[in-house]
């Protein structure tokens, strides 16, 4: 019983310092933020930090770890329901995890810095590797259902669902460069728009479905993060 209580107290101790690091994150950004900073926010100790992690960049990657399990969360049971189609189930894994960002944009923002900067990319490739671990076993589930059901055409729904991931995550570089242009006014909206259609074409095609029948952004979100 001492075990389990104490794996179990060492758990919420371990979690404290991942809020607090995602917390200063989003106020102060992370190459602003200290490790005295989580220390002072916690009323902790050195030693306390550095007996759960042994730098920043873990806290870091603690904290990116927490942000997927909450955006996974928040979709999982759209893409556990029993009766609803697999189309309608890609379109709520992405819109969902969308509108999770959308709501906590100040922490996406946050994380972003922390994606572009070149201090990071040991962990940033970290980070890739996570995503296709966590994302693809949940598009595999889709990409075999819509198998079953006729919309999609996938020989090996797991094979297609890492290919997926790997797009997204090209995407995703290409958004967060997008992204930076439109903040600096340097492109026009319509490149947004043709970058999502290309990118929507290659799932389609991917995944052989019907042209126009996936949609990876809806339009609101669109205009929240480009327009």
């Amino acid at each position: 019983m001492a075990r389990t209580l104490n794996q179990a107290t060492h758990s919420v101790r371990r979690e404290a310092f991942v809020e607090a690091g995602q917390r200063l994150m989003q106020a102060k950004g992370f190459e602003q933020m200290s490790i005295q900073d989580v220390l002072d926010d916690l009323n902790a100790s050195r030693g306390a930090f550095y007996h759960y992690f042994d730098s920043k960049q873990a806290l870091l990657e603690a904290v990116v770890d927490r942000i997927v399990d909450a955006a996974l969360a928040a979709v999982l049971p759209a893409v556990d329901d029993p009766d609803l189609a697999a189309i309608p189930k890609l379109h709520a894994l992405f819109g969902g995890i969308a509108q999770w960002k959308t709501a906590r944009k100040p922490l996406v923002l946050a994380l972003l810095q922390v994606w572009i900067s070149d201090h990071n990319a040991i962990v940033r490739e970290k980070l890739r590797r996570t995503l296709v671990a966590r994302m693809t076993p949940v598009l595999a589930r889709i990409v075999g259902q819509g198998t079953v059901e006729g919309v999609f055409h996938a020989t090996s729904p797991t094979a297609t669902a890492e290919i997926l991931v790997m797009l997204l995550q090209g995407f995703q570089d290409k958004a967060t460069d997008l992204f930076i242009a439109r903040q600096a006014n340097t492109i026009g909206y319509d490149a947004v728009e043709q970058a999502v259609a290309a990118q929507t074409e290659a799932f389609e095609r991917l995944l052989g479905a019907a042209p126009g029948s996936i949609h990876i952004i809806d339009e609101a979100t669109l205009h929240e993060w480009f327009g």
